[in-house]
């Protein structure tokens, strides 16, 4: 991801590509941390631990994808509005834009449009 993220950077220039740079150190760690805790605290409880820390990783990976789609349209709704108006008032109009979309994500997902196809039941959680 750092050399796709330096290539990015290369054709379409720094902030660009500083946006792809942050996912290799942020996202693989936190995933990583969550799988980690979901094991320990199922182990802590008796309970098997078998693919349980990685369904809940792939939880957050799921959420971490629909959250950039948002963040993705903060990111453009600024750099679009920032040379045309007050950075002020682009910020603001870009926060709304983003917290719009992630409620509308949100609610989407547990109105049931984002359903994950599961092999298996999950076991009761705790």
């Amino acid at each position: 991801m750092t050399v796709i993220a330096g290539l990015i950077a290369q054709h379409y220039g720094p902030s660009v590509g500083g946006a792809f740079l942050a996912f290799p150190a942020i996202f693989p760690a936190s995933a990583t941390l969550v799988e980690k805790h979901e094991k320990e605290k199922k182990q802590r409880a008796g309970i098997a631990t078998s693919g349980r820390g990685r369904e809940a990783a792939a939880l957050e990976a799921r959420g971490a994808a629909m959250g950039s789609v948002a963040l993705a349209v903060f990111a453009s709704a600024a750099w679009k509005l920032i040379p045309a108006v007050n950075a002020g008032v682009a910020l603001a109009v870009a926060l709304f834009l983003w917290l719009g979309l992630a409620l509308l994500i949100w609610r989407m997902r547990r109105a049931g449009y984002f359903r994950l196809r599961r092999r298996r039941p999950l076991a009761r959680q705790m």
